[in-house]
């Protein structure tokens, strides 16, 4: 029985069950590494810096994440002279049901990869369990080019904690994707904002991070 699970078992009140979801995702958020967020937040500028691209790629709920993440960090941020290079691909139905029908759906990231990476491109993987083929297969691409991977993971992190180069990680028992995916999110948010602050403040002054 997972911690959402008991959260029911000890009431079946709507609203108190509420407020103990709640505190779950606060003794959630009390685990992250806020250090793995800084290390991506320095990784999103200098990505900025050298005009290079940041590719997001997740299943299910993690592509709206993902597409979430784009929309956020592209325009979010309100950096149309200098912007972040970021595209979720997620978003095209044609491309996706093309790779799936023509190569099968492990390769529908690895087949978009092969196509728009670059030498110095990012890609971030969201994956509640980090165990899906296609996420796994990207990121292997990916570590095979001169590029750099990011793993966004929840449970015990599966494959792509071990393959990711950086990992944000959220640490719950399997199984429990609604939590998990309530953190990712606010990872987003709280990275879109910092970013839109620091652009705003700092814009044409990138020399002054340390």
């Amino acid at each position: 029985m997972n911690e959402v699970q008991k959260i029911f078992e000890e009431s079946h009140d709507p609203a108190k069950f509420s407020r103990l979801y709640f505190n779950y995702l606060s003794q959630l958020f009390s685990k992250i590494n806020v250090d793995s967020i800084a290390a991506f937040i320095h990784l999103i500028l200098e990505c900025r810096k050298n005009e290079k691209n940041i590719f997001f790629i997740g299943n299910g709920g993690s592509a709206a994440t993902a597409s979430h993440f784009a929309n956020d960090l592209q325009v979010g941020t309100r950096t149309t002279g200098k912007p972040f290079k970021v595209q979720s691909l997620t978003d095209n139905v044609a491309i996706l049901s093309a790779i799936g029908n023509d190569f099968g759906y492990d390769y529908i990231f690895v087949k978009q990869l092969e196509a728009l990476l670059n030498d110095g491109d990012v890609v971030v993987a969201i994956s509640a369990s980090g165990n899906s083929p296609n996420i796994v297969k990207a990121i292997e691409y990916t570590n095979k080019r001169n590029c750099i991977s990011v793993g966004i993971t929840g449970f015990d992190g599966g494959e792509l904690l071990k393959l990711s180069k950086l990992n944000i990680h959220v640490p719950t028992m399997k199984g429990e994707y609604g939590p998990v995916e309530d953190v990712h999110m606010i990872f987003d948010h709280v990275i879109a904002n910092y970013l839109l602050l620091y652009c705003k403040k700092f814009d044409g002054s990138e020399n002054k991070w340390t």
